[in-house]
């Protein structure tokens, strides 16, 4: 009968030889001795002097370390070395030796559990103290009141949560607490104070100190036994600067001891202030003033918080169904990013977009062949660019003027009926064939490569600068409006153009 090959994965614990348990001990000691294979993961452990001082042959895979750059190609090939050993000696069991317990922070341990069965290999887990129980006993936090632990070396601004203790391990040395400095103050104050211990429970060895943030790499002594602590706040300097608060702070608003204010809106009432708050964010674009920009868009996204916090109330939906959403349609509709289409530039790219918009169409049981070609236009855009995106339709199937000097005499002919509209017609007319002039002025942008609302944005500006030019003036003047007149204001206005045109040089 052939042997089934067995590895075996025992916890080396935090360091203190009295918390290792018997069982792990009595492992270590028979296959040190001969009757197994001794590896460990690596010899920097206080653990090891023990096996040292009894005499225990093992090997250990500290030069794998050095022959990688990334701590996962390390990883890898420690689990795949164990595995080839343990093919090789299917008879003889496999002892792998890990600091602290091997289901906490322990990749190699479960790139084992991943492939042991593919490879009809066995494996076997034996628990030994995790630098966790050392963590809550030597830091005084109780892990019920939230409680999280991450991985130095892949730490985002993305997994904190200040609600929550935060343990950080794998600080390796001053470079990574460097980079989970950095990271932690994209949330936290420079001054929050955060906790750094080396070697907990590991007697003689064990220094833990308490620092603010911004000290977190002038700290010395980081090795394979050091951590940090984050402890959990409900600070409102820091929870502002999460999405969670946000949310929770436009619930209170629409609640009944909220705003009297805010709990009146509806979705009818707050259209002008979405419109509003999406054009000042527009007028930030020209400023170079990230500060405003930065400002504005919060006041958009709070437009968007409320209309979701309305929802929620209706049991329509709530702004993680909106997330959700918008997170699983940019992924399905960027399948050159996240699958396997390819787009070799933006125009590909939008090809890839416009079919899968169709495809989704057609899941919701709508042909996209049978819908008008102008549909998919939104009714409530501006006038200028509705007409553009029009017009841009309407010439995708050959609807169009051939050349520009064709677009010239349109406007032409569209003036002249402004004109007799004036002289022949009353006011619905008069408002007709002004649409129609602006229409077909919007033609002439297209035929410009120019757009029509970039062109109307900069003219507003211009007309906003030289009239404030002239009140300016006035003012140097002593002068208010009524105590001027149109030709002093013309003239002043000619000279706002010289004057404006200069400083624009």
């Amino acid at each position: 009968m052939s042997t089934q090959p067995q590895i075996t994965v025992v916890g080396l614990g935090t360091g203190d030889e009295s918390q290792l348990t018997l069982g792990a001990w009595r492992k270590l000691q028979a296959a040190g001795a001969g009757t197994g294979a001794l590896y460990l993961r690596t010899k920097d452990h206080p653990m090891v002097s023990m096996l040292d001082h009894h005499g225990l042959r093992y090997e250990t895979f500290d030069a794998v370390y050095e022959a990688h750059n990334a701590f996962e190609a390390v990883y890898e090939q420690i689990a795949a070395e164990l595995i080839v050993r343990a093919l090789q000696s299917p008879a003889t069991e496999i002892l792998y030796a890990v600091p602290g317990h091997p289901m906490v922070a322990e990749r190699t341990v479960q790139l084992l559990r991943e492939r042991c069965p593919r490879e009809g290999i066995v494996l076997a887990l034996m628990g030994g103290e995790s630098f966790l129980d050392q963590a809550f006993l030597r830091l005084g936090f109780d892990p019920i009141e939230g409680f999280q632990l991450l991985d130095a070396t892949a730490l985002s601004v993305r997994n904190l949560n200040p609600a929550m203790h935060t343990l950080i391990g794998q600080v390796y040395d001053t470079y990574t607490a460097s980079d989970v400095k950095l990271t932690l103050m994209e949330l936290y104050p420079d001054e929050y104070p955060v906790v750094v211990g080396h070697a907990l429970g590991v007697a003689g060895e064990e220094r833990v100190r308490e620092v603010p943030l911004y000290e977190l790499d002038r700290v010395e002594g980081y090795g394979n036994l050091s951590l940090i602590w984050v402890p959990r706040t409900e600070q409102d300097q820091v929870r502002s600067r999460t999405f969670a608060r946000l949310q929770e702070i436009v619930e209170i608003l629409r609640s009944p001891e909220g705003c009297p204010w805010d709990r009146e809106q509806t979705h009818a009432s707050l259209r002008k202030n979405l419109i509003e708050e999406a054009y000042e964010v527009l007028e930030t674009f020209e400023e170079d003033d990230p500060d405003h920009m930065c400002e504005e868009l919060g006041d958009l996204l709070l437009q968007i918080m409320l209309h979701s916090q309305i929802e929620a109330e209706d049991g329509g939906f709530t702004v993680w169904d909106v997330i959700g959403g918008l997170n699983d349609k940019l992924i399905r509709r960027h399948p050159h990013v996240f699958g396997e289409v390819r787009a070799e530039d933006a125009d590909e790219a939008l090809s890839n977009w416009q079919q899968i918009k169709a495809e989704e169409k057609r899941s919701k049981g709508i042909d996209p062949d049978a819908l008008p070609l102008l549909s998919g236009i939104p009714r409530e855009l501006p006038g200028l660019m509705k007409a553009y995106k029009l017009q841009k339709k309407a010439a995708s199937v050959g609807f169009d003027w051939s050349t520009l000097e064709e677009v010239l005499p349109v406007v032409e002919s569209e003036l002249a009926e402004v004109k007799e509209a004036i002289e022949r017609f009353g006011k619905a007319e008069q408002q007709e064939e002004l649409g129609d002039l602006l229409f077909a002025v919007v033609n002439l942008a297209r035929f410009l490569k120019v757009d029509p609302e970039e062109a109307m944005a900069a003219a507003n500006r211009k007309f906003f600068d030289r009239f404030g030019y002239i009140e300016a003036q006035l003012r140097l003047k002593g002068k208010q409006f009524d105590q001027t007149d149109l030709q002093e204001m013309e003239s002043l206005w000619q000279e706002a153009k010289k004057v404006l045109k200069i400083d624009k040089d």
